[in-house]
């Protein structure tokens, strides 16, 4: 793009997402959700895949047309398989993925079952490699078709890059989208697929109510230079920013959203 173009492009057009289609994973309720409805705001027609029937429901009521909710586990291949394929029937396009699906299921390493284990690592590092797979060789083959481009955006934590007490399997996992994260943006770079991550610190909703609480919650909080928990609008602002042609120029690289609770330089 010339400098012209550049200077042209800055401003509301940038952060546009107008005609173009994004994939959710675990949109259903709380961040997730709100990432859905910031896609939508911004234009775009979106694909909310979540294990609940019931939030999938009520999204698609008030939203009608423009979203289409799928009853899904992400780490069943078949099941993310014939979503994509929906989608593209009804969409005939996916420019974007959101990798937000996730659990917890915290205990301390020495009584963490080997279930526990498996169960987050599933959710958050086998999940996204299918459904990367799957929508990127959508991607690869539209560019092979002389439309290049699309946007990946993987939801890691605070907790992948310093750890946290009760949760080796959240932090490992999380930890690992980040190596995920660089090696697609690596290989896929050349197709003009872009691959980021943003991760959280403590936002505000049903998953951090243990940290929130009255045990870990004062702690916690002064531990934050904003002084105050993240709101899940606050989370989807980056995501939406990195599935938008404001960043265009980015790839491989880790947002984070935390109110400074984790400061680095690197």
């Amino acid at each position: 793009m010339s400098g012209a173009g550049i200077t042209a492009a800055v401003g509301a057009d940038a952060i546009s997402l107008a005609g173009r289609h994004v994939v959710v994973t675990g949109g259903g309720r709380g961040v997730g959700r709100a990432i859905a409805e910031g896609v939508l705001a911004l234009g775009a027609s979106v694909t909310v895949v979540d294990r609940d029937p019931a939030g999938l429901e009520e999204l698609e009521a008030q939203h009608g047309a423009r979203l289409m909710g799928a009853v899904a586990d992400v780490v069943d291949e078949a099941a993310a398989a014939r979503c994509v394929d929906a989608t593209l029937e009804r969409f005939g396009r996916i420019d974007g993925l959101v990798n937000n699906a996730g659990i917890l299921r915290p205990a301390l390493i020495e009584k963490m079952t080997m279930q526990q284990w498996r169960e987050v690592i599933d959710v958050h590092l086998t999940g996204t490699f299918i459904w990367t797979q799957l929508v990127g060789e959508h991607m690869l083959a539209r560019a092979e078709a002389g439309h290049p481009g699309g946007a990946i955006v993987n939801i890691s934590s605070d907790a992948g890059r310093t750890g946290t007490v009760g949760q080796l399997n959240y932090a490992a996992a999380k930890s690992g989208l980040l190596g995920m994260t660089m090696a697609t943006a690596r290989e896929w770079g050349r197709f003009s697929v872009r691959c980021n991550s943003v991760g959280f610190g403590v936002i505000e909703t049903a998953m951090t109510e243990t940290i929130r609480g009255e045990r870990f919650g004062a702690a916690t909080l002064a531990r934050i230079p904003l002084g105050r928990w993240g709101q899940v609008e606050e989370a989807a602002h980056p995501v939406c920013f990195l599935l938008s042609d404001a960043a265009s120029y980015i790839t491989g690289q880790h947002l984070f959203a935390n109110g400074g609770m984790f400061i680095s330089l690197a």
